[in-house]
């Protein structure tokens, strides 16, 4: 079971205020630990909102319509995220629980939401074929 670790942006975060070496440190030593327990598929920290770009699709059919950052409320932003898979939700809870505050000020707040599966989505076998085939490709690439 793959779990994403979603970490909510806060004002600072917003702001570009970078962590401090002690949160850097303390955010170090939980990924190696999530490594050594051969958990951890991906993990970034992400720039604001203010280099960002959204793209809505504010009509069926229509053409998509592309809006620069930044962009309000940032409780309802994205900071970073960890990937991780797991054998189970109560694990996933468990890895969740011992990440350090993301942004170190007690403003942290961490989503955690199941990542659906080819499986989950079709019971189809040409779909989930092909989906196995573009998975084996992508991991392909990552080695070369």
């Amino acid at each position: 079971m793959r779990f994403m670790m979603i970490v909510k942006a806060t004002t600072d975060s917003e702001e570009g205020k970078m962590p401090t070496p002690e949160l850097i440190e303390a955010m170090q030593k939980y990924n190696e630990e999530l490594v050594k327990a051969g958990v951890l598929l991906a993990g970034d920290g992400l720039h604001p909102s203010l280099n960002g770009i959204r793209i809505s699709y504010p009509e069926p059919g229509s053409k998509p319509k592309i809006m620069d950052g930044p962009f309000t409320e940032a409780k309802e932003l994205i900071a970073g995220y960890t990937l991780i898979e797991v054998k189970s939700r109560e694990e996933a809870i468990e890895w969740a629980l011992r990440m350090p505050d993301p942004h170190g000020f007690g403003q942290g707040e961490i989503e955690l939401r199941q990542v659906f599966e080819a499986v989950d989505l079709t019971d189809n076998p040409e779909f989930l074929e092909k989906e196995a085939a573009l998975r084996k490709h992508v991991e392909e690439r990552k080695k070369s």
